[in-house]
């Protein structure tokens, strides 16, 4: 007898599409947003790599399916799904539509006797598949976020983007669509994904089912908003992460780090953060002050805190074949496993392998040491560097973690790293956390992680960059985000030009989420222990008093500066927690409706009220600022108003930079900048 084919049902508020294997699971999943996961022969898991499951009452989720079952309709608030099966090959196409019915995003269709697949599975070793999504590309679109890229780009539309960490990267597969749409690559495998002028193409190495998340939003931060909800929210900044940061490579002994940290004070300068980096440990992985260095760290902490500082120690996911909690680790199965060849998977100063936060108990076990050898002395705020993690030649297909393979579950790691301290530093009765990590994932942001854009060079083509990395990240989700100011790598100290580039770096960084002096600077000086053994050097010095008098008065009065902002930092910082919003925003968010605003890559908005353009060029004294459309600015620095919608040219001097008030706003500023 003839049988009727019904390709797709609703089953329990859901549209289930099923022909030839394929099974493809479309829901919706938070407001004005719809999930889809797909699979070949076999059901649909409950996994989820970075969505939360929606909290609240669900809204009303309206569902169609014509009655020959070739089409069906999924609307959820302002998005639509509409679900189609092709005549060739009986494959689905999906089409994502707004409240207008206009097209947002469209999966490919399968192109007639070409014969192409929107999802595409190739079968791996061991049940997983190379994955590939591809969708309709709108040659006009605008693509922003993706996390950290160093690129100087803002509209992402036609790049090519590797999805996996490493040192000054940071992978975040959700974007911002200028056709007013979010979307979510709900996937930690090792990947790629392709921004084409003719289709985007999302690529897995390694994956079980295929899933993805896709929003519509009215506005940027409408868009911004729902993905905040679906992935997590920041908690709120601390007090202490709202003022000046002090930091070099490297203090390498108590004595050093109580007398900068008291030259501050007695210069009556604010320091809100005084951070020690790596290497105060004897082998990676201790876990513990080196007592030949720091015989008693807490009588220093305990002296910072009377100045009004907090300390922030840096740790290392890496464990050193010698180091004293090595063999534990590995027998317990707490470290990352190498798949063949020898288990090194990071060559520094040893041999290194790194603890694997994917396993619950190695969370458990490695905060416990934390907690006895630095939470327990006073520190509440530590430097989770490492992040990636750094393997050496990034083989991600050599390694496995507790959760599966790298290829499968990679871009985890920087987010379970976060995880690790977080829960740990909550558990043992601390409300007020930030950590500083040189990676993040989708959904790392809850765990209080603030991102520093990694091991950057000393130059302004770098420090171009770090405007647009620190944008992007914002609109990935994650708006705790800072630099090394005046860069990581090759700056000297005595350098002019060197000099030049900080005080530009200096100005930027004090209108940043964060605002930390960093780097190593040149030339350093050899350490060597007791024994003979050489240690990790120490760089030139790095405080705002090193670099000449003219110098350390531009900074003292940045330093002011920030503090004087203190209030409205609070604020922003709140709006992140309590919405998702960026602290740092590109000129669109606040003005979608202006055109000129979405192509800007030099300036941004410090909130909403504040509007800054850096001096991101050697020995420049002026440069051209657009103001968006739709609003006065006063220039902070003269009180000059200007009506937005043109591009105006601003002198800059080397101890000022322009900086513009949205209708007079946070007038205290004017005349101080």
């Amino acid at each position: 007898m003839d049988v009727m084919l019904r390709f797709m049902e609703e089953k329990d508020g859901k549209l289930i599409f099923r022909e030839n294997g394929e099974t493809v699971l479309v829901e919706s999943w938070g407001e004005d947003s719809i999930r889809v996961r797909s699979c070949m022969l076999g059901e649909i898991q409950d996994r989820n790599a970075a969505l939360l499951t929606p909290e609240g009452e669900a809204a009303e989720v309206k569902i169609r399916i014509e009655e020959d079952g070739t089409e069906a309709e999924l609307q959820n608030g302002k998005i639509k799904a509409i679900l189609k099966v092709q005549a060739w090959g009986k494959k689905l196409q999906i089409t994502f539509l707004n409240q207008k019915d206009e097209i947002l995003l469209q999966e490919i269709a399968d192109g007639g006797a070409l014969t192409l697949n929107a999802r595409q599975y190739k079968p791996l070793p061991g049940g997983t598949y190379r994955l590939k999504a591809s969708f309709v590309s709108d040659p006009e679109e605008k693509i922003y976020g993706m996390g950290q890229y160093q690129q100087e780009r803002m509209n992402l539309k036609g790049c090519n983007l590797e999805l996996a960490h490493r040192n000054s990267q940071a992978s975040i597969p959700f974007y911002v669509s200028s056709l007013g749409y979010g979307f979510l690559w709900n996937n930690a495998a090792i990947g790629e994904v392709h921004f084409g002028l003719n289709t985007t193409e999302w690529i897995a190495e390694a994956a079980p089912q295929l899933d993805y998340w896709i929003t519509a939003g009215d506005t940027p931060a409408q868009v911004e908003e729902h993905y905040a909800s679906a992935t997590g929210k920041a908690p709120m900044m601390p007090e202490y992460g709202l003022g000046f940061w002090q930091c070099k490579l490297r203090y390498y002994n108590q004595q050093q780090v109580i007398d900068v940290a008291s030259e501050y004070h007695r210069r009556g300068i604010p320091l809100d953060v005084f951070v020690i980096d790596y290497y105060h440990w004897p082998r990676c992985g201790d876990y513990h002050f080196d007592e030949e260095y720091f015989p008693n760290p807490k009588e220093m902490i305990d002296k910072l805190h009377e100045m009004g500082i907090e300390t922030m120690v840096s740790v290392w996911p890496q464990v050193d074949w010698r180091s004293e909690n090595y063999e534990y680790l590995k027998q317990q199965g707490m470290l990352v496993r190498s798949n063949r060849g020898v288990d090194v998977q990071m060559i520094f100063h040893g041999n290194n392998v790194f603890i694997d936060p994917t396993n619950p108990r190695t969370r458990d076990y490695v905060w416990g040491l934390i907690k006895k050898n630095y939470a327990d002395l006073g520190i509440k705020t530590f430097w989770l560097d490492e992040a990636e993690p750094e393997f050496t030649g990034y083989d991600y297909e050599c390694y496995r973690y507790h959760e599966g393979e790298v290829l499968e579950v990679g871009n985890k790691y920087p987010r379970e790293y976060s995880r690790m301290f977080y829960e740990g530093q909550a558990a043992s009765g601390q409300s007020d956390i930030v950590n500083l990590v040189r990676c993040a994932w989708a959904g790392s942001q809850r765990y209080g992680a603030l991102v520093w854009s990694g091991d950057i060079f000393s130059t302004y083509e770098d420090f171009r960059k770090q405007i647009c990395a620190g944008l992007h990240m914002g609109l990935a989700g994650i708006p705790w985000w800072t630099t090394d100011i005046g860069g990581f790598h090759g700056g000297v100290t005595e350098d002019p030009d060197f000099q030049e580039l900080l005080i530009r770096w200096f100005q930027f960084g004090s209108f940043c989420p964060v605002m930390r002096l960093h780097g190593n600077r040149l030339p350093r000086e050899q350490i060597f222990a007791r024994d003979g053994e050489e240690r990790e050097g120490t760089g030139a010095d790095n405080e705002i008093w090193s670099y000449g008098e003219e110098n350390y008065r531009i900074m003292k009065k940045f330093i002011e500066i920030r503090e004087m902002m203190r209030d409205y930092t609070r604020s922003m910082m709140k709006e992140a927690h309590e919405k998702g919003t960026p602290v740092m925003r590109t000129l669109f968010y606040e003005f979608p409706e202006d055109q000129a605003a979405w192509d800007v890559t030099d300036s941004y908005l410090f909130g909403s009220d504040i509007l800054v353009a850096p001096i991101v060029y050697p020995k420049a004294v002026s440069r051209m600022v657009y103001l968006p459309k739709g609003a006065r600015w006063v220039h902070a620095g003269t009180g000059t108003e200007y009506e937005g919608g043109q591009s105006v040219e601003i002198d800059a001097p080397i101890d000022t930079l322009p900086v513009f008030l949205r209708d007079g706003k946070q007038e205290y500023l004017i005349g101080k900048i």
